[in-house]
């Protein structure tokens, strides 16, 4: 992926978008009613399914997984219940991640081949219902690392806005939220479904504005809405009111990085608007994201180098490798012959150390990935 500049901006790879939501929130109903938006404006999208258990989907997935994995066979090998099955499947799935991102990567691209096959735009991703399988898994950590190494990644919140009138129930959501934000480090875009049945107006309301969620809070209080504690006063009051409405004050500076929409999976409202917060996601991703994760990446390989230095060092060591002298320990009780260069010397009738031969005989090709594996070929040759 290229360094985010404003022609790199222009010219970036496909957007994933990975749903997540709560089971019954209408993810998997909100993933068709994107696909078909993106289908009637001759902008078909690459699209994953991750969910092992479901029986059918309605729409067509250029990779599924049940493709590759069978979810009642892992269930009754392993002896797993529905949950412990499904988290296996994920696991023996991700062991094919880089053969997922290489074929993405090469859809992403123009086929000389096939000239009239356009590069994919858009990378639609479906997980399971059991949202914390996906989130808090390690394969779904390793799926949307890979997935944001190569390509800017989304995440979509799916929300139930029927189920979340009540002031208890949408704090649960925000918290929900607030910790896969933290735990993925993506952009992410809070997407208020079924507003045909409930408006989400209110929603937007309680995240711009403290006092309306106040309010809110107050009339839940009085009407018993947050389900009064025994002992805690008339109503919610007591425990409950006060701990949500400390939560109130911790998630302002959360809400101001989240993106809002309302849909309606059902009537195809909202979807333009949730669009347009993806394109602004994406642009964040490549201002803010990708140089950060360029530079745990960067991190990563000055490690793997250094311990590459290390685990080298200790073979040279061990070995004596261009020590003279070292084929004795003066203080060791019992000494122990190890061949040294001046063994070498003598029987080659040359001068300098093994290492000093070495590089001689590998020449200019010292840096290469190989040498190590050289090194030890060498060491061998000499025996």
């Amino acid at each position: 992926m290229a360094s985010p500049s404003s022609a790199d901006v222009q010219a970036s790879p496909p957007v994933a978008i990975v749903c997540v939501g709560m089971a019954g929130s209408g993810k998997t109903t909100f993933m068709q009613r994107i696909n078909a938006h993106l289908h009637s404006q001759q902008k078909p999208p690459y699209v994953m399914n991750l969910d092992p258990a479901v029986l059918s989907v309605p729409f067509d997935s250029n990779i599924d997984i049940r493709d590759s994995v069978n979810y009642e066979e892992v269930m009754k090998q392993y002896n797993l219940g529905p949950n412990g099955g499904i988290l296996t499947s994920l696991n023996l799935f991700a062991t094919k991640v880089d053969q997922i991102v290489n074929l993405l990567e090469k859809r992403a691209k123009p086929d000389a081949d096939n000239p009239e096959r356009k590069p994919i735009d858009t990378v639609l991703v479906d997980t399971p219902g059991q949202i914390e399988v996906f989130v808090w898994s390690a394969s779904g950590t390793i799926l949307l690392e890979s997935l944001a190494s190569s390509f800017p990644t989304v995440i979509a919140y799916i929300i139930d806005t029927p189920r979340t009138t009540s002031t208890s129930t949408f704090m649960s959501n925000m918290l929900y939220a607030c910790s896969i934000l933290y735990k993925t480090k993506l952009p992410m875009i809070l997407v208020f479904n079924k507003t045909d049945v409930k408006d989400a107006s209110f929603a937007k309301d309680w995240m711009t504005d403290f006092e309306a969620f106040q309010d809110a809070l107050q009339r839940d209080e009085s009407s018993d809405a947050l389900g009064g504690v025994e002992g805690c006063g008339h109503g919610g009051s007591g425990y409950m009111g006060s701990l949500l409405n400390s939560m109130s004050l911790m998630l302002e500076e959360f809400y101001s990085h989240l993106s809002m929409v309302g849909v309606s999976s059902r009537l195809g409202t909202g979807v333009d608007d949730f669009f347009a917060a993806v394109e602004d996601k994406r642009q964040e991703f490549m201002r803010d994201y990708y140089p950060e994760l360029q530079r745990r990446r960067d991190m990563r390989e000055e490690e793997r180098n250094k311990l590459r230095d290390r685990e080298l060092d200790k073979m040279m060591q061990g070995m004596a490798v261009g020590q003279p002298g070292a084929s004795k320990t003066a203080d060791s009780e019992d000494e122990v012959d190890v061949a040294s260069d001046d063994d070498y010397d003598s029987h080659d009738n040359q001068k300098g150390g093994l290492q000093e031969r070495y590089q001689a005989a590998l020449g200019d090709n010292d840096d290469s990935v190989m040498a190590d594996a050289s090194f030890a070929k060498y060491l061998h040759k000499q025996r």
